[in-house]
C-alpha cells in the first residue's frame, strides 16, 4: 500500500468516526457548548405551554413555589423536588436566577433534570451566575428570552435581567422602559408581580437606574411585590419605604423555600400569604 493510499484510508476513517460521534452528540469540543438534546432546549416556551393546557378559573387564588440560585446544589435540588412534589394546590414553582454556578449548559440541564420530575412547571429569570462565559448564549437556547411577561389565572408575571454588572453598568440593564411598558398594562389581570435576579438596593445593580426601576414598581398597579434571589437568604421588607414589598428567596443550600398564595379581596386589592417550607 502506497503511502498516500494509507493516508487517505486513515483521513476516511477519522471523517466517518468524527461524523458518526458528531452525529450522536458524544464528542463535545468546548466545555462552552450548548447543543445538546432538543428536550431541553426553550424550556420557558414549554413550560407556558404546561400552564397554559392547566387552567386557573377566574377569581381563583393562585399558589406557587419560590425559590433561587440552584447552582451546584444538585442534592439539594433532588430533595426540594420530594418536598414540592408532597404539596397540595399549586400551579408552578419560579426561580429567581443563577441555575448555574459557571454559566455552563451542562450544569443548567443538570438542574432541569432534576427539577423535571416536579408535577409542576418551573419557570426562571436569569442570574449573574448564569452569564459567566457565554452563559447568556447557553440560557436563552436552553430557557429562552432574558425578559419576558405572562399571564397565568388573574396574575401577570414581568420577569427581567437585572444584572447590571454583567453589562459593564452600560445604562441599559435593566431594561427599565421594557418594565414600564410591562407593568403600566395589566392585560386583563387583577394583579401582577414582578421577579428578577439582582435586588435593586445591591452593589450589582445599575444604582443610576435605581430610581427609574424602584418607581416604575411604587407606581405599578396592584404589584403584590417583587421577587429576588442572588443573596441566598430569606429577607422580607419595603426596601424604600414606597410601599413596594421585596422577597429575597433562600438558595437551594439552605433547604428552604417559600409557598406563596395570592389574591384579590372584597375590594379588588391584591393580598397575599406566605409560608416557608424547611426540607
Amino acid at each position: 500500500m502506497s503511502l498516500s493510499t494509507s493516508f487517505r484510508l486513515r483521513a476516511s476513517s477519522c471523517a466517518a468516526a468524527l461524523t458518526l460521534l458528531g452525529g450522536c452528540e458524544i464528542l463535545e469540543f468546548s466545555p462552552n457548548a450548548y447543543n445538546g438534546s432538543k428536550d431541553q432546549t426553550n424550556l420557558t416556551a414549554k413550560h407556558l405551554a404546561r400552564l397554559a393546557a392547566n387552567p386557573l378559573p377566574p377569581g381563583d387564588t393562585l399558589r406557587f413555589v419560590f425559590s433561587g440560585d440552584s447552582q451546584r446544589f444538585y442534592d439539594h435540588a433532588e430533595n426540594l423536588v420530594k418536598s414540592v412534589n408532597q404539596q397540595r394546590g399549586l400551579s408552578m414553582m419560579v426561580i429567581a436566577g443563577d441555575i448555574s454556578d459557571f454559566g455552563l449548559a451542562r450544569e443548567m440541564r443538570w438542574i432541569d433534570e432534576r427539577l423535571s420530575k416536579l408535577n409542576i412547571p418551573y419557570l426562571t429569570v436569569i442570574g449573574n451566575h448564569d452569564q459567566v462565559g457565554n452563559g447568556r448564549e447557553a440560557y436563552q437556547h436552553i430557557f429562552g428570552p432574558l425578559n419576558y411577561s405572562f399571564i397565568y389565572g388573574d396574575t401577570k408575571f414581568t420577569f427581567i435581567d437585572t444584572n447590571s454588572r454583567e453589562y459593564n453598568f452600560n445604562g441599559k440593564i435593566p431594561d427599565v422602559p421594557w418594565l414600564q411598558q410591562q407593568v403600566s398594562n395589566l392585560q386583563g389581570a387583577k394583579r401582577q408581580v414582578v421577579m428578577s435576579h439582582v435586588p435593586p438596593d445591591d452593589g450589582d445593580f445599575d444604582s443610576r437606574l435605581t430610581p427609574a426601576y424602584t418607581n416604575t414598581l411604587a407606581t405599578a398597579p396592584k404589584l403584590v411585590f417583587e421577587l429576588n434571589g442572588h443573596r441566598h437568604s430569606f429577607r422580607i421588607g419595603e426596601t424604600f419605604n414606597d410601599g413596594v414589598t421585596y422577597i429575597n428567596s433562600s438558595s437551594f443550600e439552605r433547604d428552604q423555600y417559600i409557598i406563596l398564595t395570592v389574591w384579590n379581596d372584597a375590594n379588588d386589592q391584591p393580598k397575599y400569604r406566605l409560608k416557608t417550607v424547611h426540607f
